[in-house]
């Protein structure tokens, strides 16, 4: 045994077990609005951290010091202050926007709360299903995803690679949002194109009671509809011109079978944009940070929901080819990769 080989790999795990740490101290930066308070504001001691934030001074005292110590802040010892710098205040006090990270943090209790059931599962067989989740993974998923659909899922944006598509919404055409969670998608959609008809579909009950809540608050209650169906449940012969499914064909427990119905509610002329987390093929190629986070994601939340309702467990690193096997099974015939730049994302165009 290579002695040196283990005292290595043991400062790795110290270093795993830091970052676990370390994304627990951040889920409470972000819940308790810590990360908020701090941004901006330059150079603050424990106590003003604590004033300001209304939260209790001990708390907030041994939370900057962890802080600091993960690299998340920056501490002056002469008159012991700290700081948020604007650099990372970008990434953990942007609720709402694209480069928002504060919502992977709130993923992570979610995430580990399961992670006992699971264990269970590996012995057992079934898993996790979605709704057992709750309220806070619905909330998780939409702070990771709300804000780069809202300024990304747009003519501008990402609909710039599907000129068509954007031609027919903007003449009053219909969209659909397959598994829609919060409502993102829709509420975006829905604002980019004023003539179009959107519609939001989503089994889960809690998620659609968010949604319903966000278009009330966004006064767009009569201009979109939210429905806690499964597509096989859509009225016969109500068909779509632009179809999405962002960031879930993995999770489906028949993933052909909902492939196929998707197939028939999408007009001829019809585009289905399909977002998948980003991955390769192969897993020689999913090293490194994102495809680690990606794969501890799946066996904690996607996989085991499809296995907990007998679906095959896709996973959230299935890859591009993996994609396109499941499109052509279901009877597409055209699937596009889109020129769309992402470090985190794939995009395809599919079509009859």
């Amino acid at each position: 045994m290579d002695k040196e080989r283990t005292k290595a790999f043991a400062e790795e795990v110290f270093r795993d077990m830091a970052g676990a740490m370390t994304a627990g101290l951040g889920f409470i930066g972000v819940k308790t609005g810590l990360f908020e308070c701090m941004a901006g504001k330059g150079w603050m001691t424990s106590e003003e951290v604590a004033l300001e934030s209304n939260l209790q001074a001990r708390y907030v005292e041994e939370w900057l010091k962890g802080m600091v110590s993960a690299g998340y802040l920056e501490f002056d010892p002469a008159p012991q202050t700290y700081r948020l710098p604007d650099e990372h205040a970008y990434l953990l006090a942007s609720e709402g926007t694209d480069h928002f990270m504060g919502g992977l943090l709130s993923f992570v209790p979610v995430l580990l709360r399961a992670a006992p059931r699971v264990a269970v599962a590996f012995e057992q067989g079934g898993g996790v299903p979605f709704e057992e989740y709750g309220t806070d993974g619905v909330q998780a998923l939409d702070m990771i995803n709300r804000g780069q659909y809202e300024q990304r899922l747009l003519p501008t944006g990402w609909l710039k690679s599907l000129p068509d598509v954007v031609e027919r919404l903007e003449a009053g055409g219909r969209a659909l949002d397959v598994g829609c969670g919060a409502g993102s998608v829709v509420l975006t959609l829905a604002r980019a194109f004023p003539r179009a008809t959107v519609v939001g579909l989503d089994p889960d009950r809690e998620s659609i009671k968010h949604a319903k809540a966000a278009a009330a608050a966004a006064d767009m209650s009569e201009r979109v509809r939210f429905v806690a169906q499964k597509t096989s449940d859509l009225e016969p012969g109500e068909t779509f011109d632009f179809i999405t499914v962002c960031d879930c064909i993995h999770d489906l427990a028949d993933p052909i079978r909902t492939l196929e119905e998707i197939r028939a509610l999408l007009e001829s002329h019809g585009v289905l944009f399909v977002i998948e987390p980003k991955a390769a093929d192969r897993l020689e190629d999913n090293r490194g940070a994102i495809s680690t986070m990606y794969y501890g994601f799946s066996v904690l939340h996607c996989m085991t929901q499809s296995l907990a309702n007998g679906g095959p467990g896709l996973g959230t690193c299935m890859g591009p080819a993996r994609t396109e096997e499941l499109m052509r099974e279901a009877g597409f015939t055209a699937f596009e990769t889109l020129d769309i730049r992402s470090s985190v994302l794939s995009f395809y165009a599919v079509r009859h």
